[in-house]
């Protein structure tokens, strides 16, 4: 089974406000990086749309991925089953409300679904080489978007 390794990360300047996500996919010696812009967002949907566009760039399917991530939010819904809770519930949270970002965890749900998809947990802005890259690449994403 091939193997790729994914390291995504997510930004905004202001919560909601211009964001930026980027991504970079390994497989062996091939490196791929890409970046995205959002005018009106929030980093938790940035931190999303970074897995979304790293799994979509992907052109084949039954690989094994290793997708990681200094998102909580995101490795814990996988994790700790919170997708299986949420859809049981009618996509509703342990508070009884709406699940944010509904369109981007149901995109996740069918993307993960084509290959051997593990998310793991990375700390974020301490050191990790591949973290780095992926905030320079969002922060870099927004000052094209915003031209700051």
């Amino acid at each position: 089974m091939q193997k790729i390794i994914i390291y995504t990360d997510g930004a905004c300047s202001g919560n909601p406000g211009p964001g930026g996500w980027g991504a970079v996919l390994m497989s062996g010696s091939n490196k791929k990086e890409i970046s995205g812009a959002d005018p009106q967002t929030t980093n938790q949907r940035m931190e999303l749309m970074a897995v979304v566009a790293a799994l979509k760039a992907l052109k084949v399917t039954g690989w094994e991925v290793e997708v990681y991530s200094d998102s909580a939010y995101l490795v814990n819904a996988f994790g700790q089953k919170w997708l299986d809770k949420w859809q049981q519930n009618g996509w509703k949270n342990s508070k009884k409300e709406e699940v944010a970002n509904q369109d981007l965890w149901k995109e996740l749900l069918d993307l993960t679904s084509r290959n051997r998809v593990t998310m793991k947990k990375v700390k974020g802005h301490a050191g990790d080489e591949y973290n780095e890259r992926c905030d320079q690449l969002a922060r870099q994403a927004i000052k094209d978007l915003t031209g700051k």
